[in-house]
C-alpha cells in the first residue's frame, strides 16, 4: 500500500517552494481583524477557468490554516508518513531529507535543482544514471508524501483549475462547500482530479475524494482532514481515518548536516 501511494496521489509538482514577493500592497483590512496577508496565486494557475467563489473559498482556507505570511516565512516542516517513511523539508532551500527503514534508504536531494546524493543499504550511490533514477523516486516521494500533508495550502498552484461543485455532507454528516481541482500540464499523473470539502464555518478542510481520471464520477477513495492542530503559526491535520501522518514538526532550526550527512539519524526529534 505505501509503495502504491508513492506514484497514485502526485498529481501535480509544489511550486511555491520558495516564498512568496512580498509588498505592503498585498495586505488588506478583513472584517475589522486587522491586516490580513494576500493570497495571490501561483504563476500559472488557471485562474480565468477558475470560479470566483471556489478562489474566494480557497482564499478563506489559506487564512484559517494561518495565513499566507505563516505559510511563506515556514522554514523547517518533519513528518513521518503513514509509519513508513519520515521527511524534513526545508522549504526556504528546497532541501529535503527522506528516511525508510523498510529499504534501508536515505534521500538528500533539492527538490527545486532535482540533484542530491542516496544511500541504500549504507551504501552511497555513485552510478550516474542509478543516483538520477534514485533522486527521482525521492522526489515522488516527497510530491505524494508533502501533498497528503500540505494540500490546503496548495489550491492556486500552478496548473490547478478550481471549480466550485456546490453543497455536500462529509462522511460524518457535516455539511461542507466542494471545492473540485484539475490539472494541466504539470506532475507526474495530471490526470488525476480531486474533490476538496471546505466547512463552511471555519474554513478548515474536512475530507478529500480521489479521482485517478478526470472522467470518473465515482472517487478511488475518500479520507477524512481530522484532528488539527497547530504547529509553529501553521494548522496542519494528520488523521486520515485509517492511517495517520504523526511526528510533525515546525523548526526553525534543525541538527547540523541534515541535508548531507546520508548516516541515519533521528531527524525528527531534534531539540
Amino acid at each position: 500500500m505505501n509503495r502504491i501511494l508513492v506514484f497514485l496521489l502526485a498529481p501535480f509538482l509544489f511550486i511555491a517552494c520558495q516564498p512568496g514577493q512580498t509588498t505592503e500592497e498585498q495586505t488588506a483590512e478583513i472584517d475589522g481583524v486587522g491586516l490580513a496577508y494576500a493570497n495571490p496565486p501561483a504563476e500559472g494557475f488557471n485562474e480565468s477557468a477558475s470560479d470566483e467563489k471556489a478562489i474566494a473559498i480557497a482564499d478563506s482556507v489559506m487564512q484559517a490554516m494561518g495565513g499566507r505570511k505563516a505559510w511563506d516565512t515556514t522554514q523547517y516542516v518533519s513528518w513521518n508518513f503513514f509509519g513508513a517513511r519520515t521527511l524534513l523539508w526545508d522549504k526556504q532551500s528546497g532541501d529535503v531529507r527522506i528516511e525508510v527503514p523498510r529499504d534501508s534508504a536515505i534521500y538528500l536531494i533539492n527538490v527545486d535543482s532535482d540533484q542530491g546524493k542516496v544511500a541504500m543499504g549504507g551504501e552511497e550511490i555513485t552510478d550516474t544514471d542509478s543516483l538520477t533514477k534514485y533522486i527521482e523516486r525521492g522526489k515522488s516521494i516527497w510530491i505524494n508524501d508533502s501533498y497528503w500533508l500540505f494540500m490546503p495550502f496548495k489550491l492556486k498552484d500552478s496548473g490547478v483549475t478550481l471549480t466550485y461543485v456546490g453543497e455536500d455532507t462529509i462522511q460524518g454528516g457535516e455539511s461542507a462547500e466542494v471545492l473540485e481541482l484539475r490539472f494541466e500540464g504539470v506532475g507526474v499523473t495530471p490526470q488525476n482530479k480531486y474533490q476538496v470539502y471546505v466547512d463552511p464555518n471555519d474554513y478548515m478542510v474536512t475530507q478529500w475524494a480521489f479521482y485517478p481520471t478526470v472522467e470518473m464520477d465515482t472517487p478511488r477513495f475518500m479520507t477524512p482532514w481530522a484532528e488539527y492542530e497547530k504547529y509553529g503559526s501553521l494548522m496542519l491535520s494528520g488523521d486520515r481515518g485509517e492511517r495517520n501522518i504523526t511526528d510533525i514538526e515546525v523548526m526553525e532550526t534543525i541538527p547540523e548536516g541534515t541535508f548531507s550527512n546520508l548516516e541515519e539519524f533521528q531527524l525528527l526529534k531534534s531539540s
